[in-house]
């Protein structure tokens, strides 16, 4: 998870659910940082958009990097847009890709554009609504065509039930190409009984599946954010152990009989039985 705030006041707007999502400039990096009822969702550097700031980000271009030939645009879905952080990582390595964006919140996106402008000609579009609903909006064309697609939804500091489950993943799953890669971002901490389940869920729909994160989270021992990397073929982890070696530190990433492990008796989740993402508490944000 990101850190707490040095600079508390910047440009706002109030969201559909009455908490305010703020901009504010970066105590600890170049750049300025979105917070959702005071919970840091995107760090942006506008004049370098490859900065990844937040350890979790930085592990997923690190997967992005490795899609397709380096350069090469990309169709990616994005699921959630914070401050499209990663959109215009993407719009700066691979320029010409085509990018969809699916956000709940037309006031956070509206904020995001006029304080943290797109870059300028990015084939970026955002689509207001629910992300899972939004599925079946997306252009018939991209089904079955995407190279990418992210999963990165918070509501505040939770991830909503609706989007963690078999039935959602099973929807979204459809917009793959066939070696394409769906990234998902959860947020846990001791035990790590939600992030279990959602491993088991992705797995149980994609054959291919790796979980990167730093060492002490994915032992469960402190809060933090765990990357699922999944896809329907499989994928290249020759590269990833000297990836995550290079860092954010120190790194992890799971796979094999190992996380045959971490999802034992792991139960699938369903649309019956799901529940949001624990909620952090207010010292996971400290610095």
């Amino acid at each position: 998870m990101a850190r707490a705030r040095v600079e508390a006041s910047g440009p706002s707007a109030r969201l559909s659910d009455g908490t305010i999502a703020t901009i504010v400039r970066s105590g600890f990096a170049n750049g300025w940082e979105l917070e959702v009822a005071g919970t840091p969702q995107s760090h942006v550097d506008l004049d370098d958009p490859t900065h990844l700031h937040f350890e979790y980000v930085a592990r997923m271009g690190a997967v992005i990097d490795r899609l397709r030939m380096p350069g090469q645009p990309l169709t990616a879905v994005h699921l959630g847009a914070g401050a499209l952080t990663i959109p215009r990582y993407i719009e700066a390595t691979r320029p010409s890709s085509r990018q969809q964006v699916i956000e709940l919140e037309p006031a956070l996106v509206d904020l995001v554009r006029e304080h943290l402008p797109f870059p300028r000609g990015a084939s970026i579009r955002v689509r207001i609504g629910d992300a899972r609903e939004g599925l079946a909006r997306l252009p018939a064309g991209i089904v079955g065509n995407v190279d990418l697609l992210v999963s990165d939804v918070y509501s505040g500091a939770q991830t909503p039930a609706h989007l963690t489950t078999i039935e959602f993943y099973t929807a979204a799953i459809r917009l793959l190409a066939p070696d394409g890669v769906l990234l998902v971002n959860v947020a846990d901490g001791a035990g790590l009984a939600f992030a279990r389940r959602q491993v088991a869920t992705v797995r149980a729909v994609l054959p291919e599946v790796v979980v990167l994160a730093e060492v002490q989270t994915l032992k469960g021992r402190r809060f933090g954010n765990l990357v699922i990397a999944a896809s329907p073929a499989p994928l290249p982890t020759e590269w990833l152990p000297r990836l995550m070696a290079a860092g954010p530190h120190p790194a992890k990433v799971a796979q094999g009989a190992e996380l045959d492990e971490f999802v034992r008796g792991a139960r699938v989740a369903t649309d019956a039985d799901a529940t949001p993402s624990p909620r952090p508490a207010a010292s996971v944000f400290e610095r």
